[in-house]
């Protein structure tokens, strides 16, 4: 019999890229959002942000690339009926990435709390392609059964109004730089190019009796809110990330680091809130 907590989403996000500048863009954009969300105690914490090797992804297709390991401190950004549960303390979630590009492998956990009780495991394949692709994460046919696929259009899926910011919505936004945008029509996705899709398959784990289901829907939940506010941004932002190398990113990335320990302890929790519920 098969255990609820196994099933697993896979959420296709279609942008207006290649895959090779989808690298700087999502390196840049997660380096701009986690300042957007850091502050008054709350937010992002490096702890480590270095190469990596010998360590096999994709039955061993993939094995080297940057390793990174950040701790979320985030009470307001979880449910409520989870903040009324959990101890002062406990809401930390450790992030532990290997991004062996294309190929990137998240996992994320709440050591100090929930334990092996808790997992969130996010496995990304970067394709140049439309979102058509049946099996890119080559799932053995049991777990393809159990998995549900989910497009995800960043101009025209419905956004929270507290998400909304006419800056960062695509069928308005058009790119100096490349010219690319805005994404008017619902059918923009056949019609662009370049085109890439990146195919983000999200398995959660939360074993803990009576509340299982509805924390494992909230997740799934909070996940689709993310990929789609996070990929609006990354289009939105393109003239200012169109044209950095890899070393201009690691800069960036080094700079964030000293921003976001300065910046988590002192004024206002920014960022995106959880739901109320």
């Amino acid at each position: 019999m098969s255990k609820k907590h196994e099933k697993c989403y896979e959420y296709r996000v279609t942008l207006p890229l290649t895959v090779e500048e989808y690298q700087v863009a999502q390196l840049y954009s997660v380096a701009e959002a986690s300042k957007n969300n850091t502050g008054g105690g709350e937010g992002i914490e490096v702890l480590r942000n270095e190469p990596f090797d010998n360590h096999p992804l994709l039955n061993g297709q993939y094995s080297q690339g940057q390793y990174t390991y950040k701790i979320y401190h985030l009470a307001s950004k979880v449910p409520k009926f989870i903040r009324l549960l959990a101890p002062k303390g406990s809401l930390e979630v450790h992030e532990e990435a290997w991004n062996a590009y294309p190929y990137c492998r998240t996992v994320i956990t709440n050591p100090g709390y929930m334990k092996e009780n808790f997992k969130i495991v996010i496995e990304t394949m970067h394709c140049d392609d439309v979102g058509d692709q049946h099996n890119v994460h080559q799932l053995p046919e049991d777990r393809l059964k159990q998995r549900e696929v989910v497009h995800i259009d960043i101009a025209h899926d419905p956004v929270q109004p507290s998400d909304y910011k006419a800056d960062e919505d695509p069928t308005k936004f058009k790119s100096e730089k490349t010219g690319r945008g805005p994404l008017v029509t619902k059918t923009w996705k056949n019609e662009v190019t370049p085109v890439m899709t990146c195919y983000k398959l999200v398995t959660a784990e939360f074993k803990w009796f009576g509340l299982q289901g509805r924390v494992e829907s909230f997740i799934q939940k909070s996940e689709r809110r993310l990929f789609t506010n996070f990929h609006r941004q990354v289009f939105c932002w393109m003239d200012r990330w169109h044209g950095l190398t890899m070393d201009d990113i690691r800069a960036i990335e080094d700079e964030t680091k000293k921003e976001l320990d300065q910046q988590r302890n002192v004024g206002e929790v920014r960022g995106m809130k959880a739901e109320t519920d």
